[in-house]
C-alpha cells in the first residue's frame, strides 16, 4: 500500500500530466481499497444520518467519472454510455446500491469507467476544450477533488463500521 506522502513524493518534478494522473489514480485506488472486505450488508449500511455507505459513494463516483471524462471529455453519446440510475422520482439513486446490485458490481464498474477515463485522458491536451469551456485539466481537477471528498467519507464510514483504519 502506498501512504500519501509516498505519491507526492513520487512525481516531485514530474509533468503536471503526471501529477494528476498519479493523484487521481491514488484517490481511485484509495476508495476502492476502503470498501474492500466488507460484508454486502454493511456496504450497505450507513453509521451517519445523512445516509452515505461505501457502496453508494463508489457507484456515485463512477458516474462522475462518466460526466467528466466520457461525457465532457470523450463526447460520447449518451445512447451509447451505461444509463444513469437516477430519474426525476430518485434523484439520488447513484448514491446507493440497487437490490440487485453488489459491492463487487459497483467497484467492477467503477475500475471499467476509470479505465475508460484514463484511455479518453491520453488522447487528449490539458488544454483540450471540446466544448469551448472545460479544459480536460478543469476536468481532471473536479474529479480529483470529488473523489478526494469521497475518499475522506469511506475513510470514516469503514471506521465507523468496523474501526479499520489506515490507509
Amino acid at each position: 500500500m502506498t501512504r500519501p506522502s509516498e505519491v507526492l513524493g513520487s512525481v516531485v518534478g514530474a509533468s503536471e500530466r503526471e501529477q494528476l494522473d498519479t493523484f487521481l489514480d491514488y484517490l481511485r485506488d484509495a476508495v476502492v481499497r476502503k470498501a474492500r472486505g466488507v460484508s454486502e450488508v454493511d456496504a450497505r449500511r450507513s453509521p451517519v444520518p445523512s445516509g452515505s455507505n461505501l457502496g453508494g459513494l463508489i457507484k456515485h463516483l463512477r458516474w462522475v467519472e462518466v460526466g467528466g471524462f466520457a461525457e465532457q471529455i470523450g463526447q460520447i453519446p449518451a445512447a451509447e454510455l451505461p444509463t444513469p440510475p437516477w430519474t426525476d422520482s430518485d434523484p439520488e439513486a447513484d448514491l446507493r446500491l440497487g437490490p440487485d446490485e453488489t459491492l463487487d458490481d459497483v467497484i467492477g464498474a467503477y475500475q471499467t469507467e476509470c479505465n475508460r477515463s484514463r484511455e479518453i485522458a491520453a488522447q487528449h491536451s490539458l488544454d483540450y476544450a471540446p466544448q469551448g469551456t472545460l479544459t480536460l485539466r478543469w476536468v481532471y481537477l473536479h474529479v480529483i477533488l470529488e473523489t478526494g471528498r469521497h475518499a475522506g467519507h469511506t475513510d470514516i464510514l469503514r471506521e465507523l463500521i468496523d474501526g479499520s483504519v489506515g490507509d
